[in-house]
């Protein structure tokens, strides 16, 4: 498996003055053989993001590299693979599910036998019976079907998969066996991923790191963890304590909630920091703050940040931006999060 860098990408639609910036310059990297988690509310950019990897998406600024090499150079071979959010759109209906799975093989398997038997070996690792390679889309559950899908990407040999919200059209009861399987493929292939939710508990249980987006940026990562533990940045407070669970918040982060401001348009984003119009520390309740209308907080490099002028702050009333909260804290790459029961309800 291989590295997968964003390096300040930014996708544009439309023309200049009625266009809209879906990701604005955004620094990312899934390092080789981690998962690293992308959450953040609808509208947020992550798809796009996504799309953009893989070529579906234009990138008008910046690159999206494979071990240093541009994604956009790659014709024939495609080292990165996409399993789409809706399993039942992403299957051709005229086609069997074995037909869909031996359309990914890499053409130099060659011969009926072997490339027949390589679908079978595929079905039987998502957990699916080789016989019903013959089956049709429309004969599958929701939950077989994005196997299928899984398996289809898996058949090309990738470098790297991205995942974009699985589960979310799946049935609450089949949700959790979708991510057991997707956890142990990553065990046993070594998988490098990325892996985009909304359901925090989710991407808790399969990530090592975790990236927080919000309107098109960055704007906290870190080991999945620490961020979950110790979030610095106010919009990633607000996502937890937004995570319905059976006792409460998911986690229990503090501070204070933000502020009943209506979302702002992403066609005409805010200046400065993007968040400060419902930031609970910004100057909407701190007038002495004005520096997050007019200076964009830089998410630090490091292995762990948060792009906030007044990172962990909480509640308190300084005007002096948090320098500790913003500077990396040393940990291996490699260092994986415990196993954490999934809760599908």
């Amino acid at each position: 498996m291989s590295e997968l860098r964003f390096d300040q990408v930014s996708v544009r639609y439309g023309t200049h003055r009625s266009g809209l910036t879906a990701v604005d310059d955004v620094s990312l990297v899934v390092p080789s053989g981690s998962v690293v988690g992308l959450v953040g509310e609808s509208g947020s950019g992550k798809s796009t993001l996504a799309r953009a990897a893989i070529g579906l998406a234009p990138i008008s600024g910046g690159a999206i590299t494979l071990d240093g090499a541009d994604v956009r150079s790659f014709r024939r071979r495609r080292p990165i693979q996409m399993v789409f959010q809706d399993p039942f759109s992403s299957l051709d209906p005229r086609m069997s599910i074995g037909e869909s799975i031996a359309e990914a093989l890499p053409r130099s398997l060659r011969g009926g036998a072997a490339r027949r038997a390589r679908v079978a070996e595929l079905l039987e690792m998502v957990s699916l019976d080789p016989e019903r390679a013959g089956s049709l889309p429309a004969a599958l559950s929701g939950g077989q079907r994005q196997r299928i899908a899984l398996a289809r990407a898996l058949a090309a040999d990738p470098e790297v998969v991205i995942a974009d919200e699985i589960t979310s059209a799946l049935d609450v009861s089949v949700q959790g066996s979708v991510l057991n399987l997707v956890r142990e493929l990553r065990r046993e292939l070594s998988l490098t991923m990325l892996f985009i939710s909304h359901n925090l508990a989710v991407v808790r249980y399969l990530s090592d790191h975790l990236a927080v987006m919000y309107l098109g940026r960055i704007v906290e990562f870190g080991p999945t963890e620490q961020v979950l533990a110790d979030p610095q940045h106010p919009y990633t407070r607000e996502l937890l304590a937004a995570a319905p669970t059976r006792n409460g918040d998911l986690l229990r982060t503090g501070g204070t909630a933000a502020l009943d401001a209506e979302p702002p348009d992403p066609h005409s984003p805010p200046s400065g920091c993007r968040f400060h119009p419902r930031c609970p520390i910004g100057p909407a309740a701190h007038p002495d703050r004005a520096v997050c209308r007019t200076v964009i907080p830089v998410l630090p490099t490091g292995v762990r940040g948060a792009s906030c002028h007044f990172a962990a702050f909480g509640d308190a009333h300084s005007a002096a931006p948090v320098r500790g909260a913003q500077e990396g804290v040393a940990l291996s790459a490699g260092t994986t999060t415990s196993a954490v029961p999934v809760r599908t309800q």
